[in-house]
């Protein structure tokens, strides 16, 4: 393990913001075959620093930029290739707007995402050609962002390739893996939190979370995530039902769950903070309310 850029963090428990992508799509933002989320920053970027600015006033002290569709290879497939510079700056500049608006001392970190398909670790790209891509990302991102998160990692190899690609920046690095639905406590994969975590043993890793998954299963994993004893370590799950290890998202989204209202996320997240956990949000279809009830409950930590 080598030392790692690491950020200041506030004491106590830190708050991230929510999801992004399912958020546009219920402020009547149309949903763009193939650009999801970033369809926003084409259509309507004021929405997504609005929603920035929500989750900012909500009690998120991390805010995660609108970039999980933007890795190049991602534009190219919907014929805009030519604007991936344009519109990963945007989304640089419609987080630090929205930051700047609230007069919050708020974190920005600069989203990796799967470059192909999210939960799928067998359609993650070949090494080297993964590496290039999100260094090319990480560094159009960097005068943006105060850190990076490699998130929605489905295997050891794609959080390697990703948190490669980003090290060469000199921002610190944060990774959160995908784990396997219905509790739990292996990624998309099948490979172990403590296997993917030595994946990156010489890598500059100073956070590592689990995301994007039931609630139940970063509830069984976080124990693993506090035993690896590297930095802080969080959650924020998903709202989705569970997702099976072929899914398509060409051919739809997953549903929605409906037994995770803001106060029945907050029990799930008591339990992570019980198990340890410093840093708690929430990804798909968990939303400002979510995010709001999650920083009064553990305003007290700090």
């Amino acid at each position: 393990m080598i030392a790692a850029p690491t950020v200041a963090l506030p004491e106590g428990i830190v708050i991230l913001d929510g999801g992004m992508g399912q958020e546009i799509i219920h402020r009547g933002v149309a949903h763009h075959e193939g650009l999801w989320s970033a369809g926003a920053l084409i259509e309507a970027p004021q929405v997504v620093r609005t929603i920035h600015e929500d989750y900012i006033r909500a009690g998120a002290r991390v805010i995660i930029t609108n970039t999980y569709m933007t890795p190049r290879p991602r534009l190219e497939a919907a014929g805009l290739g030519g604007r991936f510079a344009e519109l990963n700056r945007l989304a640089g500049e419609l987080a630090q707007q929205a930051r700047d608006a609230c007069g919050e001392e708020v974190l920005i970190a600069g989203s990796l995402p799967p470059i192909a398909m999210s939960y799928r670790p067998d359609l993650v790209p070949e090494a080297e050609p993964a590496k290039a891509t999100y260094r090319e990302m990480a560094d159009t991102l960097t005068p943006y962002v105060d850190l990076f998160v490699c998130e929605t990692m489905s295997s050891a190899a794609e959080a390697r390739a990703a948190a490669s690609g980003a090290a060469a920046t000199g921002k610190p690095i944060w990774v959160a893996w995908t784990l396997a639905d219905g509790g739990a406590e292996v990624l998309r994969s099948g490979e172990t939190v403590g296997e993917a975590a030595a994946a990156l043993d010489d890598l500059p890793v100073s956070a590592f979370l689990v995301n994007c998954c039931s609630p139940e299963s970063v509830t069984a994993a976080m124990p693993r995530l506090v035993a690896l004893e590297r930095g802080p370590v969080g959650g924020y799950a998903n709202g989705f039902v569970d997702i099976p290890p072929d899914v398509d998202l060409g051919a739809g989204l997953p549903a929605a769950r409906r037994d995770l209202d803001p106060e029945v996320y907050l029990d799930h997240a008591r339990r992570w903070v019980a198990a340890g956990a410093k840093l708690i949000g929430g990804c798909c279809e968990v939303g400002p309310s979510h995010i709001a009830r999650l920083a009064e409950a553990f305003a007290a930590y700090g």
